[in-house]
């Protein structure tokens, strides 16, 4: 049946669902790459909760989540920007998170790495001791969790640093201690406003040097850099100075197939909130890419950045809510709540829009069910044909 998709105009336009999925199963471990996907959590729709209070997850569908990624053979990277840490998401509610899905991930051997920021502290300027504490007590949950630690940034530091010698001192202090070697997080202000001009400077290439500052002081403790800047030439221009050893994981949800696939210099491995909802799809790029095949792989992977891209759009930061909008569609959870209400962060049409390149994708299990449910999202925002 016909679905009538609303533009930014209010007009209306008809589109024929596909009526079957891609057929895409569990296969074998990848050889060439490490791939993570971060992960969306799934919100408790009975809670009774405001935009303001603590998140009430649905825990039992958002460890469902977990074993849908790792049955596919993406490792899961934790309590990340993509589950809303920081938009929803308090250090209390990612504490808990981390605990329960690196107890799954050793259940049913997943690869897992959780991130570390400092979400605990107050909105008030805190110092330089007090970033490193909350740092410090976020790596320590971590490492007792038994995944591995994703050094994110953080706001506090980003308000509180003078320069790049507090980012080199602060990071410094906590490599030094780390008992794994972690992976550091680089987030652009695109994904949070609140990090512009992390490491010390808004110019991007001094920027890049206090970075490479970090790492070439502890490479032994760095088992790679995840990138999120949205610009690919930075990226393997990074990726090209980093130490021996040390992994380039991109976070670029409009380039991420020209990275992954490489160049005769050299390639990314991935940290991915695009493959949340990509993942089954993801999974089999890379496999195809395992073999050397790499027109395969980019036949696989290219044509999914139209929907990265529109979900990625600026606002940039609700991503999310695109994200989640297709985990219900796909049948991944019973329902279209967020925690903190941000179901509400995106437009109809864009929503819309988000339906449409997914199911022309083949993404859904159930393209009927996926039509039921956008049609009945429709209907509450008053479209009928």
């Amino acid at each position: 049946m016909t679905l009538h998709l609303p533009d930014a105009h209010g007009a209306l336009r008809a589109y024929e669902p596909r009526t079957e999925p891609l057929a895409l199963t569990p296969g074998t471990p990848f050889t060439s790459r490490t791939v993570f996907s971060a992960a969306h959590v799934v919100a408790d729709p009975y809670a009774d909760t405001t935009p303001d209070s603590p998140a009430a997850v649905d825990w039992d569908a958002t460890l469902a989540f977990r074993r849908h990624l790792w049955a596919h053979g993406l490792g899961v990277a934790e309590a990340m920007d993509t589950a809303q840490r920081g938009m929803g998401l308090d250090w209390a509610g990612a504490a808990e998170l981390i605990r329960r899905s690196a107890a799954e991930a050793k259940a049913t051997g997943g690869r897992i790495a959780c991130g570390v920021g400092t979400d605990q502290l107050p909105g008030a300027p805190a110092t330089l001791a007090e970033v490193r504490t909350a740092y410090e007590e976020q790596l320590a949950v971590v490492e007792e969790s038994g995944a591995r630690a994703i050094l994110m940034a953080s706001r506090a530091l980003a308000a509180t640093a003078r320069g790049p010698e507090d980012y080199l001192e602060v990071y410094g202090h906590l490599l030094r201690q780390a008992a794994e070697p972690v992976i550091l997080h680089w987030l652009g202000p695109m994904f949070d406003p609140a990090l512009e001009g992390y490491w010390g400077s808004s110019d991007l290439d001094a920027a890049t040097d206090t970075f490479l500052d970090v790492i070439a002081a502890h490479p032994d403790k760095v088992d790679g850099i995840k990138v999120s800047l949205l610009d690919a030439r930075r990226e393997i221009d990074l990726r090209r100075r980093l130490p021996k050893g040390v992994r380039c994981y991109t976070g670029d949800d409009f380039n991420y197939p020209e990275l992954i696939a490489g160049d005769d210099q050299g390639f990314s491995h991935a940290l991915l909130g695009i493959f949340d909802p990509l993942g089954p799809l993801a999974a089999e790029a890379v496999r195809v890419l395992d073999t050397g095949d790499t027109d395969g792989f980019r036949a696989l992977l290219d044509p999914t950045v139209e929907l990265s891209r529109h979900l990625f759009q600026a606002p940039t930061r609700f991503y999310k809510t695109g994200v989640v909008l297709l985990a219900w569609l796909a049948g991944h959870q019973s329902h279209f709540t967020m925690v903190g209400g941000l179901q509400s962060a995106r437009s109809l049409p864009h929503l819309a829009r988000a339906y449409e390149l997914a199911d022309r994708l083949g993404l859904f299990p159930d393209p009927k069910l996926a039509e039921d449910r956008m049609r009945t999202l429709l209907h509450l925002y008053g479209v009928t044909p």
